[in-house]
């Protein structure tokens, strides 16, 4: 057995009057529609929002349109689509080869051609252990050389994208 609103048993809620006995109810008034807040005029700041403390004299107001304090912008442009950054030059992201390691490994072991082969440059890098194979040693200059070259341009890896510098 529920009691709903009719039942005479059941007091209304605070604040409605009483029917007179027998009678049902009226309906409640439908809720009073409010208009969509406008925007401030530009270069005007927005109220304060309800329950929010204004802002006190003396502190930095936020900008519209600017990142608020606590939350900084993405570095670099990192995103999902490039989480090394974006170079500031072409606008393409970042490889995920450092440029430091592929050059100093290519200085260091050129003559194997282990910097390429960090690159994912297998071709070049079984070229650079054929020649210097068969020039016993002396083509290990070309791993070298390569090396320094790696350091010093804008090298890009086996992807087309360009090294990041760190």
């Amino acid at each position: 057995m529920t009691q709903g609103p009719e039942d005479p048993h059941v007091p209304p809620p605070y604040g409605e009057p009483t029917p007179p006995s027998g009678e049902t109810p009226p309906p409640p008034p439908p809720p009073a529609e409010q208009p969509a807040p406008t925007p401030p005029p530009y270069g005007q700041a927005p109220p304060p929002q309800p329950g929010y403390a204004p802002p006190q004299p003396g502190y930095p107001q936020p900008q519209p349109g600017y990142a608020q304090p606590g939350y900084p912008a993405a570095a670099y442009g990192a995103s999902a689509q490039a989480p090394y950054g974006v170079d500031p030059k072409t606008g393409m992201p970042f490889s995920d080869k450092s440029k430091l390691v592929a050059g100093l490994l290519q200085i260091f072991l050129g003559g194997f051609g282990v910097g390429r082969f960090y690159l994912g440059d297998n071709k070049t890098a079984v070229w650079q252990i054929v020649v210097t194979v068969l020039t016993c040693g002396i083509g290990s200059i070309w791993g070298l050389i390569d090396g320094i070259m790696i350091l010093a341009t804008d090298s890009k890896d086996i992807n087309g994208l360009p090294l990041r510098n760190s």
